[in-house]
């Protein structure tokens, strides 16, 4: 993690007080900058107020396969999300990380969800594949996979 520390402006609530905002690691932004315009803009928005983790955005055909060997993705290469360049998938995870905390995930997808509806974008959630937005049907969770819905482009 990366934190950018500002100094209150008279305008702010806080004058005179440094505000925490958090930012991606250069390994994050690496990762993101693999996926989408769209994916990049929605999560540079995130993060200034849920700091998280860019685990992946592009995955090419071997990391593909493995992933799905693994049980951790019902795609093969070239089939899914990742696969396309830019990305039109990134899995993203609350900072710090902890794998065990679904409610965190939930929270955080909502998050996320939120902040690219705002901006015109829909997503799917990994945790509602069929964006009926209950969690408790879902076959096979992938909490902190986000992927572009539809094709309406906004810059």
């Amino acid at each position: 993690m990366n934190i950018l520390v500002h100094r209150g402006t008279k305008d702010q609530i806080g004058f005179g007080k440094e505000v925490i905002m958090p930012r991606f690691s250069r390994k994050s932004k690496e990762k993101l900058d693999t996926c989408d315009e769209r994916l990049q803009k929605i999560f540079e928005e995130v993060v200034k107020g849920f700091d998280c983790t860019v685990i992946e955005g592009h995955r090419g055909k071997e990391k593909q396969n493995a992933a799905y060997k693994k049980g951790n993705s019902k795609l093969k290469f070239p089939n899914g999300n990742h696969n396309s360049l830019p990305s039109t998938a990134v899995d993203v995870i609350p900072y710090p990380i902890d794998w065990e905390d679904r409610e965190r995930m939930n929270y955080f997808a909502g998050y996320v969800i939120g902040i690219a509806k705002s901006m015109g974008i829909t997503l799917r959630w990994g945790g509602d594949w069929d964006m009926d937005t209950k969690v408790k049907d879902n076959k096979f969770d992938d909490l902190v996979h986000f992927e572009i819905r539809g094709d309406r482009r906004k810059s």
